[in-house]
């Protein structure tokens, strides 16, 4: 029943969507408050990047669609983004190649970064994915930091390396606060992970991944927030060399004891694997369902996994 009604979550929660007219290009970082409505079409186009940045905050109307060619969008540290959707009228993050012609890695994703603790040396760290080394940090001293809202939000065809061996997913939390709120988001079709955190405490609940190219959650440098109600669903034909997990978690890469902990909890999750029958031929990079591994003291509770991963690990 669970799975049947994260199913019908997905399929009515993101409506099809009616495109505007104008088109508004976006070729600079954001450093003033400033609005998008749905009436226009944005394309982040010119750079790798567009940071919105000087503490300003980007506010995003239900409806909107935002288009990456290839640029990621990044929310720096005291700045915010509000992109509240609807069930009816949902944000849209894609590609800006043709309808037919997207693919997964088309273009950068959104990277949200915050000022919650994080375990790595001194504190803070510059979040992976080729971003600048002074706007791209993470880390601070406020685990009720507030970086805006996502809510009835889709990102599809994101996650790129811009670096080679240095990707963004289609959705990265680094260093967020308790006090940003993230629900009903879906990632489709990513070019790394789907939701990527690294420490902090934010929180989320009604998380989709569908068919990303490597891990469905990833978890690592101190995360400690709260997640529910999640569903991940794989393609038999897609996975990353690196090896392809429902979860992987760490409490960093070294898989040392620095504190705080990677400590998050994850319920009534759903993980579905790449052996849809006993017919289906998969790729031959995918692993398991839950990947726990290196210091994580990650929890994932009243959950299921099946259709065949390898058997879970912990080590």
């Amino acid at each position: 029943m669970k799975r049947l009604l994260l199913l019908h979550f997905i399929i009515y929660l993101f409506p099809l969507f009616v495109s505007a007219q104008n088109i508004v290009q976006i070729t600079s970082n954001i450093t003033s408050d400033s609005k998008w409505t749905a009436d226009n079409i944005y394309e982040l186009s010119g750079v790798n990047f567009i940071y919105v940045t000087n503490n300003a905050s980007l506010t995003i109307e239900p409806g909107t669609l935002i288009k990456g060619n290839p640029a990621a969008l990044v929310v720096t540290r005291g700045s915010k983004l509000f992109a509240v959707g609807t069930q009816e009228k949902p944000i849209v993050f894609t590609s800006s190649k043709p309808a037919g012609q997207r693919a997964a890695g088309d273009w950068g994703g959104i990277v949200f970064l915050g000022k919650a603790t994080v375990n790595v040396p001194g504190g803070e760290g510059t979040v992976e994915g080729g971003l600048d080394p002074v706007l791209g940090k993470y880390g601070g001293n406020d685990d009720t930091d507030n970086s805006g809202i996502l809510k009835f939000v889709r990102i599809e065809f994101a996650g790129i390396a811009f670096q080679p061996n240095n990707e963004t997913n289609g959705l990265t939390l680094a260093g967020v606060g308790s006090g940003t709120e993230i629900s009903y988001v879906q990632i489709n079709h990513g070019g790394d992970d789907g939701i990527e955190w690294f420490g902090g405490t934010v929180n989320g609940k009604y998380l989709v991944v569908n068919k990303t190219l490597d891990d469905m959650f990833d978890t690592d440098f101190g995360y400690r927030g709260v997640n529910q109600f999640a569903i991940g669903i794989s393609d038999p034909a897609i996975a990353d060399i690196s090896g392809s997990n429902g979860f992987e978690a760490d409490n960093d890469a070294q898989g040392s004891t620095n504190q705080p902990f990677s400590q998050s909890i994850f319920t009534n999750v759903t993980i579905i694997g790449p052996k849809q029958d006993s017919t289906t031929v998969i790729n031959s990079n995918y692993k398991r369902g839950f990947h726990l591994r290196r210091s994580t003291k990650q929890s994932i509770r009243n959950s299921i996994k099946n259709h065949h991963y390898q058997p879970t690990s912990c080590r």
